[in-house]
């Protein structure tokens, strides 16, 4: 499959380019409001739930993602059976269900099935947008799509904890989920009056679960594509550590306190720039020679904050430069790793994606729940974390591409 882009494919869908780029930022978002909006109220949770552990606290997130990963198997084979349309809205409708649960539970066990629940309704919003994209176009143009979209999704991280704060200056913590409610009603209308179906009829994969063995075997057999899941994973479980301990590093360490939802914010546009950029530049440098290179430079900035922790020259401004810097080139791979994982498996688009989801997701929250557990009270653990899993990244791709790297190929 060519490294370009299928014009034919662009007349499937009756949605235009800034539409489609549109719809997959807000169904992104939705995933990223319910993880980063209610990060200011983690204290107050655990305070009502009376959680004696302060780390537990982590759960509220670990519970989400955890689900959140596994689900995506099941909503890959059932997007490339009956459809991208039909399986977003059933899966959005589980999410209003979750989100319901999350206002009204009682305990902190009904709390963390809730947020599940959540995790399991919003695992097809990354599914089904993936494969849509798919349908859609192919190579370099769906890494400039997906960047476009991530671009836009981009600002929920930005303004989702200063508005979570806002929401705690006047109501209780419960009126988060309230107001992530209302907005996934809005995104079920919008699914339910404008997303049509693109999936082709000749593309369609029965659901039978011998198939759907051997479309998961199919993608795990192709180098590329294996490969890249497993970059992605590593770098995602960066994303997902800094998320999880986000709120530790930012208050208890440095004790920003209300500030906290400005650096969380700050963080994300760097992430964003990098989006940003990288959908200017892909289709000119390649997706292979902006995320080799940039994860080589993501590592090189991880360790060299380790090694400012490790000496105690870390202090906030210093560790805050070097956490933006890294994460800005974070923006410049995981769309990349993306298409280059999606490029050799187009005809099982919807398990393709499912499968990478269901690892990246699931392993990112495993590493990355791993390195946010080992915080103690300093930066150093996150840090070492960070550098760690780009040196694992680094040597997937050197797997994935046979020594190869930053080729233009």
């Amino acid at each position: 499959m060519r490294d370009g882009e299928a014009p034919a494919a662009a007349q499937r869908t009756a949605l235009s380019t800034p539409e489609l780029v549109a719809m997959v930022a807000a169904l992104s978002a939705l995933n990223a409001l319910a993880i980063d909006v209610m990060l200011p109220a983690l204290p107050l949770i655990g305070r009502d739930f009376a959680l004696a552990i302060d780390n537990d606290r982590q759960l509220v997130i670990v519970a989400y993602v955890a689900l959140f990963g596994v689900s995506q198997l099941v909503y890959g084979p059932l997007a490339d059976a009956f459809g991208r349309r039909s399986v977003l809205l059933l899966a959005l409708g589980l999410f209003i269900l979750g989100t319901v649960l999350c206002v009204i539970a009682p305990s902190f066990e009904l709390f963390l099935l809730a947020r599940a629940l959540q995790g399991a309704g919003a695992a097809a919003t990354r599914v089904v947008a993936i494969a849509v994209v798919r349908d859609l176009t192919e190579g370099r143009r769906m890494a400039q799509v997906m960047s476009m979209a991530m671009t836009v999704f981009m600002i929920v991280p930005i303004v989702a904890p200063g508005v979570g704060q806002l929401i705690l200056l006047v109501a209780p913590w419960r009126w988060i989920f309230g107001a992530l409610l209302v907005y996934a009603i809005l995104v079920l209308l919008w699914t339910l009056l404008r997303l049509p179906e693109t999936l082709r009829s000749e593309n369609t994969t029965p659901f039978r679960p011998r198939r759907i063995a051997s479309a998961y075997l199919a993608v795990l057999r192709e180098r590329q594509a294996l490969g890249y899941i497993l970059a992605t994973t590593f770098m995602t479980s960066c994303l997902f550590s800094y998320i999880t301990a986000s709120q530790q590093i930012f208050v208890d360490v440095f004790d920003l306190g209300t500030a906290f939802p400005v650096a969380f914010a700050s963080i994300a546009v760097a992430i964003s720039f990098g989006t940003f950029l990288n959908s200017r530049i892909v289709m000119l440098h390649g997706m292979r020679r902006i995320s080799h290179a940039m994860t080589l430079a993501f590592t090189l900035s991880a360790a060299t904050m380790a090694l400012l922790a490790a000496l105690g020259a870390a202090g906030f401004w210093i560790f805050f430069a070097l956490l933006a810097l890294t994460f800005s080139f974070f923006g410049l791979i995981t769309s990349n790793y993306n298409a280059l994982a999606m490029e050799p498996v187009g005809r099982i688009a919807g398990s393709a994606s499912a499968l990478f989801g269901a690892i990246t997701a699931s392993g990112g929250a495993l590493l990355g729940g791993l390195i946010a557990r080992a915080f103690d009270g300093t930066v150093l653990p996150f840090a070492v974390g960070l550098a760690l899993a780009g040196c694992a990244a680094l040597a997937a791709i050197l797997w994935t591409e046979r020594g190869r790297f930053a080729a233009a190929h």
